[in-house]
């Protein structure tokens, strides 16, 4: 029997393009700071954290960024080197353990330092994709022109989505204010700059709590009724990319019916539409209301950020039943999907 677990915290900065010459401690520091003056809590039973070395260019980044935590006494913590929603993930196995009844996860990402389309070659095999220099978007363009063909939707469809995102995202005070889409030229057809996620520094971070400790740090706990992932095989060429089998396994072992308001990880505009499909959002059920990657996307904390918006809508009573996607790999090769409602069904 599971134990019930909720989001009672969630906090994240006010996105960037670029990080101002902050540190990662730096940017983290106030995100941490808040969550503990809205838990009230200094201290926590388990900690795990998401972030990529590759970003910061350096081995271990994340062990510095434990200043801004604090990690003496010493604490319970641990690390996935992934989205910081797979960190959340691993937060929630160890509340299983009933051991502890508090749980802190937090990532970070500062994606304006680096080259992501580079950085994220290094997620392909070593031996046949990797030496041919693909990139993130390129992979993704082929899977957009994959799921045109097959579907019969229209470039149009892809730019509805992306002024749908901008436009919510001009409402999101910790989003990036980008303008409406341009009729520009390709990036990489059929992709326009506006179908691909912006550039964006940023920090997370979320409170886990089990049981009557949810209750008493948070007036309307968002309850975890379901949480899964799944991933498809590693190669892009022996899988259907106009499908997710992965998104639409995870949220069937999520229990991903009944939705109301969903944030999808979508970092290109056509992924929405796959991520729709596979996981059986309606039209009835707003998609991506805080604005969503395309608005802003700071690597290794995004995902994460979609589950806390998704809790966001159950503390405020927005809707009842929300759920949080997170995805990794290229061309949505792996898929995590956090159900939750503002009803404790334990």
């Amino acid at each position: 029997m599971r134990r019930r677990v909720a989001v009672v915290a969630f906090a994240q900065t006010h996105h960037t393009g670029e990080d101002g010459g902050l540190l990662e401690t730096e940017l983290l520091a106030p995100v941490i700071t808040e969550i503990k003056d809205t838990t009230g809590l200094r201290r926590f039973g388990f900690t795990c954290s998401g972030s990529c070395d590759y970003l910061a260019g350096a081995p271990f980044s994340f062990v510095s960024a434990l200043d801004a935590v604090g990690a003496w006494p010493p604490i319970s913590e641990s690390h996935v080197e992934m989205d910081a929603a797979w960190a959340l993930y691993e937060a929630w196995v160890r509340l299983q353990h009933g051991d502890t009844d508090t749980a802190l996860v937090y990532g970070f990402g500062k994606s304006s330092q680096g080259n992501l389309r580079a950085m994220f070659t290094q997620q392909l095999d070593p031996y046949h994709l990797a030496p041919l220099g693909i990139d993130q978007v390129s992979l993704a363009a082929l899977q957009a022109r994959a799921y045109l063909e097959r579907s019969g939707a229209k470039e149009d469809d892809l730019r509805a989505v992306a002024a749908r995102s901008r436009a919510s995202g001009r409402d999101n005070p910790f989003a990036l204010h980008l303008p409406e889409p341009q009729d520009t030229g390709y990036d990489v057809a059929p992709l326009r700059p506006h179908d691909v996620a912006p550039i964006t520094d940023g920090a997370a971070a979320i409170v886990l709590a089990a049981g009557d400790r949810a209750r008493d740090l948070c007036e309307r706990p968002a309850w975890i009724t379901g949480i899964d992932h799944r991933s498809e095989a590693h190669a892009p060429g022996v899988r259907d990319l106009t499908r997710s089998a992965a998104a639409r396994l995870a949220g069937e072992r999520a229990g991903a019916s009944g939705i109301e308001v969903a944030e999808l990880h979508a970092q290109f505009s056509h992924e929405e539409l796959i991520l729709r499909e596979a996981l059986g959002l309606g039209d009835a059920v707003a998609v991506n209301p805080s604005g969503g990657p395309l608005s802003a996307n700071p690597v290794m904390a995004a995902g994460l950020i979609r589950i806390g918006e998704a809790a966001s809508r159950v503390h405020d009573g927005t809707a009842g039943r929300a759920l949080g996607h997170a995805a990794s790999g290229p061309c949505l090769q792996q898929n995590l999907v956090c159900v939750l409602s503002g009803e404790d069904h334990g």
